[in-house]
């Protein structure tokens, strides 16, 4: 085993497929409008957080991330892997006093940003070369691996350069370990499963810290951890679509709070990507994104469209809050009518159309369907209101003004309905999809913009089974 930098050619290959690994480290770091006094910037870091282990032991979040695959190797063959995350360095600011010294401020007011606290993304990597004799062998290879505590001083300085005050940046240690080790399995064809576990060993615990809440552990977390993989001779097999004599193979495998896909181009089996996020095979940067603005790249135009519009003020904020947001804010400023454009009406995907339904009206002479044909029967709507349609939770009623708590099923894929859990809720109405399934439209008893959404119907919404009625509503 060797743990060291990769040949010229591996991080070669790597380098490709660290641009979908850097959306996955980044997403979510920073939301429009870029603010650290954001709502949506104050509850950060939600994928891929490996806490230490003390904090995690009675919270539902994770130490570990268990990633198990299959590969075909051949003679010789060795694995480069890659873990990727990012530490948080929590950022303090400070004013310099007339007679002399600093004290700490909310808020540095400059010309062109606003400095305030923030926990700024420090991407790390681990790195290491392992021989697949090594990983077969016995309890395989453990790569422990140890970031110091510290504390650095920027100085700021005004237009003139004169200094004004300082930013002291604070990391808290962090301990981890990489465990790899491979198994070879029965059957005709040779196939390794390997596993790759990801800890955070750090020790520090709650007891030490008198506010020990997630804004403590944080710091002493590995934040959107992930693992590139490679091999220099032999392939992966597909976790998501294998051939048909691997799929009780792949089945037995184990992914917990991390999945593996192939990744690099269509075609190539040689790198696998284990992401917090699920992926598909072979995923990749849509070719008109025009630089990271950390959400989907479906909303890149509305979101480019929305920073170039924000106030002054606004930017200034942005600006101050990382520098990444300030990049954010530069590209939106900067981006030419030509990329704009080329974002809009994104085709993603064509599929061939043979002909009508059987029971679809014959579409006009432009291909549309005719204009006295919608899609949905207007009559059927007839006998719903949402203002006083009712639905059973729990052989119990629920209409517009029941007060609920929040219960979000597995079912659905948005990772912030989870961030709801246990929250309180008035039902706002009671809605009807066009295939039948009720929804309850909410909004947070504790949201101090719930006024605003009521009046512009902007609601939350939930099915009944993922809702608890109160007590005083029975």
């Amino acid at each position: 085993m060797s743990v060291t930098a990769f040949a010229p050619e591996t991080e070669a290959r790597f380098a490709r497929a660290r641009q979908v690994a850097d959306a996955v480290l980044f997403e979510g770091y920073v939301l429009y409008p870029y603010r650290a006094s954001s709502a949506k910037n104050r509850l950060r870091w939600q994928f891929g957080v490996l806490v230490p282990p003390a904090w995690g032991a009675e919270r539902d979040e994770n130490d570990f991330q268990h990633t198990e695959c299959l590969l075909e190797p051949r003679a010789g063959t060795t694995l480069a892997v890659e873990l990727r995350f990012l530490r948080a360095r929590r950022r303090t600011v400070q004013q310099a006093r007339p007679g002399g010294g600093f004290e700490t401020v909310a808020e540095l007011r400059l010309p062109d940003r606003v400095l305030v606290p923030w926990d700024e993304g420090c991407e790390e990597r681990v790195e290491a070369v392992v021989t697949m004799d090594a990983l077969l062998d016995g309890d395989g290879v453990t790569i422990p691996f140890t970031r110091p505590a510290g504390e650095e001083s920027e100085p700021v300085r005004d237009e003139n350069g004169l200094p004004v005050g300082r930013v002291l940046r604070r990391y808290e240690q962090l301990d981890g370990a990489l465990r790899l080790s491979a198994r070879e399995l029965d059957g005709p064809y040779r196939v390794v499963r390997l596993s790759a576990v990801v800890e955070n060993t750090s020790t520090w615990t709650p007891a030490q810290d008198e506010a020990a809440g997630r804004d403590a552990a944080l710091p002493r977390s590995l934040v959107a951890s992930h693992l590139l993989m490679g091999l220099s001779t032999g392939s992966f097999l597909s976790m998501t679509d294998p051939p048909e004599w691997a799929k009780a193979a792949v089945a037995a495998c184990r992914n917990l709070h991390t999945w593996p896909v192939l990744a690099g181009a269509v075609g190539q089996a040689d790198l696998m990507l284990s992401s917090p996020i699920i992926l598909e095979d072979h995923p990749a940067i849509a070719p008109e994104s025009p630089g990271a603005l950390y959400d989907a790249t479906e909303i890149d135009e509305i979101l480019a469209l929305r920073t170039a519009a924000l106030t002054d003020e606004e930017k200034r904020e942005a600006r101050g809050t990382d520098e990444r947001a300030a990049a954010a804010v530069a590209l939106a400023e900067s981006m030419p009518p030509e990329v704009l454009e080329r974002l809009h009406g994104a085709v993603r995907g064509l599929r061939e159309v043979t002909g009508p339904a059987p029971d679809a009206p014959l579409p006009d002479a432009h291909g549309l369907p005719p204009a006295d044909a919608p899609w949905w029967d207007p009559a059927s709507d007839a006998g719903f209101d949402p203002a006083h349609d009712r639905a059973v939770v729990d052989g119990r009623t629920v209409a517009a003004g029941s007060r609920v708590r929040l219960d979000p099923g597995l079912r659905h894929t948005d990772a912030q309905d989870f961030f709801l859990c246990g929250r309180t809720a008035k039902v706002e109405a009671v809605l009807h999809d066009v295939d039948g399934t009720v929804h309850l439209a909410v909004t947070l008893d504790d949201d101090p913009g719930a006024d605003i959404r009521r009046e512009q119907g902007r609601f939350l919404y939930f099915q009944p089974d993922e809702v608890t009625l109160l007590e005083d509503d029975a």
